[in-house]
């Protein structure tokens, strides 16, 4: 976004958690990402005044300092990727709604359960979502699947912008050809020759890892893999079923891996398994396909039918089933020049999923909000 022309872009942190180094409560450990994530671009740290500062609670943070930021700046549109969830959302579109700015949020859901689904939050959201998705003028949707949930919600079709993208696929796929795979399975204690299966997101139930795990143990051959890449509260319980179904000697447990290195781990697998029951529109997915790695998807990840299309650029299994997940394995260990005709195709999917094409999908937004507001001079987004 700084570097478009014509486009001037101020970011607004209210929480510089996950920025810097801390411990990430979900992998459990200390997480220190090795790429710059605050350079190159302009931005501001609005000063957070909670009580009891943090993310997960709608406390954690109240920032209003946004209430001046937005009425004294006269920008031309404001991007919330804050949610609702939290009280900074609510100062943030009172500023915009007093300043009639156009308010745009990003979003990626898909249906009313989310992460941790519960009969009375999705009753809940649905009495109250369309009440929120008021406020928006317009919505940025990643996906065909999150735009039909925003449309459920009484959202009008116009006031929702499909804009896939938002990925670098260009530095992946450059990285991925960079990397050495022999020394990446040589560091994991894998052999040449042999297949790897690939588990890389955080050990939460919610990601069901075990699923993965029990349809391995299934696959009849000692000559295949699989490589967890993350860590979590899940662990622990993960190594101990590796040790009871016998295959803990095939079970590589890498624990967090940072930005830098992913591509070569995804370049040194024959899969990604990606078995989680909800997971928005994962960027996991678009990162192993750029590299020329085909995802195994749940189909409970609807937000990426249009990347993953089964037999084509990867597989799709329905979520929770073992037996589905371990044939679908075989079957692509069964047929190596099938599979790499997969995985070319996977590639080529993603050189259509870029920054740019996410630029533009929000300068489209903008401007449209701007119509809708009656303004008419170009847009510059917060």
């Amino acid at each position: 976004m700084a570097q478009r022309p014509g486009l001037e872009i101020l970011v607004a942190y209210c929480s510089l958690q996950g920025a810097e180094r801390g411990l990430d409560p979900e992998f459990g450990v200390e997480v220190e990402w090795d790429i710059p994530l605050l350079d190159g671009y302009p931005w501001v740290l609005v000063q957070n005044k909670s009580p009891w500062p943090g993310l997960g609670r709608f406390w954690g943070l109240v920032n209003p300092g946004l209430w001046k930021l937005v009425r004294t700046r006269e920008f031309d549109a404001v991007l919330t990727y804050t949610g609702y969830a939290y009280a900074s959302f609510w100062v943030l579109a009172a500023a915009a709604k007093f300043s009639r700015t156009p308010l745009i949020a990003s979003a990626d859901a898909y249906n009313l359960g989310g992460a941790n689904p519960k009969w009375w939050k999705s009753l809940l959201k649905r009495l109250c979502l369309p009440l929120v998705y008021r406020l928006y003028d317009l919505v940025l949707a990643p996906s065909e699947a999150t735009s039909r949930f925003v449309e459920s919600l009484g959202v009008a079709r116009k006031r929702i912008v499909l804009s896939p993208g938002g990925f670098d696929s260009e530095w992946w796929a450059h990285e991925a050809n960079q990397a050495d795979k022999l020394e990446v399975r040589r560091r994991w204690g894998i052999p040449e020759k042999s297949s790897v299966f690939l588990f890389c997101a955080k050990l939460l139930s919610r990601k069901r890892p075990q699923d993965v795990l029990r349809a391995f143990a299934k696959i009849d051959t000692s000559d295949c893999y699989l490589v967890f890449a993350g860590d979590g509260l899940m662990r622990s319980q993960l190594e101990a079923e590796a040790e009871a179904l016998g295959v803990s000697k095939r079970v590589v447990f890498c624990g967090f891996v940072n930005q830098t290195q992913l591509p070569g781990l995804f370049r040194a697998a024959e899969l990604l398994v990606l078995s989680s029951e909800w997971d928005g529109c994962p960027l996991v997915v678009c990162e192993a396909m750029s590299c020329g790695c085909p995802v195994v998807l749940s189909d409970a990840i609807p937000g990426r039918f249009e990347l993953v299309r089964h037999g084509v650029t990867g597989y799709v299994y329905p979520c929770g089933n073992i037996e589905a997940l371990a044939s679908t394995l075989r079957q692509a260990l069964a047929d190596p020049a099938e599979l790499r005709k997969v995985s070319a195709s996977a590639v080529k999917q993603m050189e259509g999923w870029s920054l740019p094409i996410y630029v533009e999908g929000l300068l489209r937004a903008i401007d449209q909000g701007r119509h809708l507001r009656g303004h008419s001079a170009k847009a510059v987004p917060v």
